[in-house]
This record gives C-alpha cells, sequence and structure tokens, in this order.
C-alpha cells in the first residue's frame, strides 16, 4: 500500500523586477528561449519554423563526438588525417591540408572556437566513415532527441536544398549537449586560441578566434554557436548562467551579424529579468521513517535522492506544491539505495518533476540472534 503525505511549500520568490511588454519580440524569423535545466520555454516566435540553420549545425556534430568520447569510440588524443574532401570545404575554416593529421580534441577545439568546416567533416569522416555515414547518424540522434522538424544533409551546414532545422528543435539539442556534456563550454567559452599545422611544408601555427561575440559582450555567457550564410542569414545560439539559472536562447535568420548579438542579449535579459528559479528538497534531505519486515534494524529513514528545481516568473504568489508518496513498510534485506517512494513537485497545478525517495542504509536481514534481542526488548 501507499501511503500519501501532503506537504505545501510556499516559494520564496524575488522582488518584482521590469517587466517586458506583452509585445515583446525579436527581429530574427525565429527565436525562442528555454530554461536550460528544465527545458521550460520562456518566450517562442515562430519556433517551429523550418529554416536552413547555417553553422549552427555544428552543434550536433560536437555532441555526436562528445558521444563518442564517452563510449569509448574515440579518444581525445586520437590522430585523424585529413581527407581531401574535408580539406577543400569552403566558409570558415582552419585551412587544413589533404593528408595533414590533428588530434581529436584540436579538431573539437576547432569546430567550437573557429566553427571550422574542414574540422568538422574530418571528424565525421572520422567517426561515421565518410560525412555521408555521420550524416545518418546526425539525423538518427535528431529523432533519438524529439527533433520532429530536422533534417540534416551534412556536418557543417553549409546551404543544401534539403539541410533545415528549427529554433526550438536547436534548442533541444543545445540543452543535451550542454547538459551532458558541460565540459564542451572548456571552449565555447575560449576567446582565442591557438593550433599547429605540421605538413609536408614544415609547422606552423594558426590562431583561433571564437565566432560568438556574446562571450565577450554578455556577462554570464557560456556559448554556444554561431551561424551565418547566404541563404540561413545570421543564426545564433545563446547560452548563459546567472543566478542559478542557465539559458538557452536561438535566433533564426536575423537579417546582420550585430543584430542577431543584439537580439540575443535582449532576449536573456528578458529571460533572467522576468524568471527565477525555484528548488525543491535538496538531495540527502531525509523525510520520514519506514517500518521494515525482517530486517536487523526496525526502520529506515528515506532520503530524497535528486533536486528538482523549476523556472517560474518574478514576484508569482502561487505555491510550489510538493506529495510525498512512500511505501508503509519493506522487506529486509535491501541495500542502501534502494527505491522507497517518490517526491511528487507541482506548480500552479501542474506536476513538474520527481524525485526518488531511497533508503539511507542498508538494512540486512535478521538473525535468530537478532530476533531474541527484539523479543526481549519488547518485553522489558
Amino acid at each position: 500500500m501507499i501511503k500519501k503525505v501532503i506537504c505545501v511549500f510556499i516559494a520564496t520568490l524575488f522582488a518584482m523586477t521590469e517587466v517586458f511588454a506583452a509585445d515583446f519580440s525579436v527581429d530574427g524569423k525565429s527565436a525562442i528561449l528555454i530554461e536550460q535545466n528544465s527545458g521550460k520555454v520562456l518566450f517562442s516566435q515562430n519556433e517551429n519554423e523550418k529554416l536552413p540553420p547555417a553553422s549552427v549545425t555544428k552543434i550536433m556534430t560536437l555532441l555526436l563526438i562528445y558521444d563518442a568520447v564517452a563510449d569509448g569510440r574515440l579518444k581525445w588524443e586520437d590522430e585523424v588525417t585529413v581527407s581531401e574532401h574535408a580539406a577543400g570545404m569552403g566558409g570558415s575554416q582552419i585551412f587544413l591540408e589533404p593528408f595533414e593529421t590533428q588530434t581529436v580534441e584540436t579538431l573539437t577545439k576547432s569546430i567550437a572556437i573557429a566553427s571550422a568546416n574542414d574540422a568538422a567533416v574530418a571528424m565525421a569522416e572520422k567517426i561515421g566513415g565518410s560525412e555521408e555515414g555521420f550524416v545518418s547518424m546526425m539525423n538518427e540522434k535528431a529523432k533519438v532527441l524529439g527533433m520532429e522538424n530536422t533534417h540534416f544533409e551534412n556536418a557543417c551546414g553549409l546551404d543544401s536544398e534539403n539541410h533545415y532545422t528549427t529554433a526550438q528543435d536547436i534548442a533541444i539539442m543545445s540543452r543535451e549537449l550542454l547538459n551532458r556534456y558541460p565540459e564542451v563550454k572548456d571552449y565555447t567559452t575560449t576567446w582565442q586560441d591557438v593550433i599547429t599545422h605540421t605538413t609536408s611544408k614544415g609547422t606552423s601555427e594558426f590562431g583561433l578566434t571564437n565566432t560568438n561575440k556574446l562571450i565577450k559582450w554578455y556577462e554570464g555567457a557560456t556559448g554556444l554557436k554561431t551561424g551565418s550564410t547566404s541563404k540561413a542569414l545570421y543564426c545564433l545560439s545563446g547560452s548563459a548562467f546567472k543566478n542559478d539559472m542557465g539559458l538557452i536562447g536561438v535566433i533564426m535568420a536575423a537579417p546582420d551579424p550585430k543584430v542577431r548579438f543584439r537580439e540575443m542579449m535582449k532576449l536573456l535579459d528578458y529571460g533572467f529579468g522576468n524568471y527565477t528559479i525555484i528548488n525543491g528538497e535538496t538531495p540527502g534531505t531525509r523525510v520520514g521513517e519506514i517500518p521494515v519486515y525482517k530486517g536487523n534494524e526496525k526502520t529506515v529513514t528515506g532520503e530524497v535522492s535528486e533536486l528538482v528545481s523549476w523556472p517560474v516568473k518574478k514576484g508569482a504568489e502561487n505555491s510550489f506544491e510538493s506529495k510525498l508518496e512512500i511505501a508503509e513498510n519493506i522487506n529486509a534485506p535491501f541495500d542502501k539505495g534502494t527505491k522507497l517512494g517518490e517526491i511528487i513537485y507541482y506548480y500552479e497545478g501542474e506536476e513538474i518533476g520527481r524525485s526518488d525517495i531511497v533508503a539511507s542504509d542498508a538494512v540486512e536481514k535478521a538473525t535468530l540472534g537478532d530476533t531474541i534481542i527484539n523479543i526481549l526488548n519488547n518485553i522489558f
């Protein structure tokens, strides 16, 4: 049986700050703003319109690179031999030469900082066997992530007839990259760096400069990726972290490069100015004792396993509620961390998240001696 205990927490919110007008909009064909942890949409504008993403495509390329390293298919020190196809990429590049070798780390850094098309295709061929094979992986990953309005045709974002995505889908893959591999920010927040070319012509250094001016112009910026072509115009997936809250904004088809950065800063200001984070119980918080049957302990304490947080409008008076659903008892033996129930959180009557309640300690099955001691304790 499940025992239900209702607890109500009134969220302590920050004082009301400037509230933007109801007709707030962004100068671009499409835009979206989400809170990074929860994925909650804070603002949207034509967010499902299919548009060419230009080099913002490389967010997916980076995600698949980090996936390959995480599951052991690649190591950062592995060497990659550059093909003629990769070296022949136009647009932004680090001027790799055919048969030049670079490490996975160097090529990844060049993609994240300098938006290098040649580095992106070289990595695509390394992981997928060919750029076409890698593109198939990109589209499969998009399906897994729920990017319903996306189709990739290349690894770097050069204009192609059937290469498109949406602001919402870009936000989805941006969130996945930042949440799953936060170390990518080591590169996406780097303004300048240097790599070394070693070819038959000798050794030379090449400077990398970040294409994302947001990291210089906006306090708390963490990334993420720019993109521009004649067809896509000017795109940006921008991310920032302030006041314990991460935001991801996407702008597509802005009319010029300065506008995309200006509008992104306005979009992030909108989020940080109007929203704050409310938190559930801290992991490790103890939420009661449960009777143990046939154990060497009479009870076990339940504790919250993970933090649940949610963005809410500043100055909102609505209550933040939690409902505890926990087992009335448990049979021994069981391990520390065994699930005993859940704590479920609601805001404005809608569920916003839940966390497992787990056993704070292991309990062994009672021995004959334990049973005798318990009987004697009950008698006396």
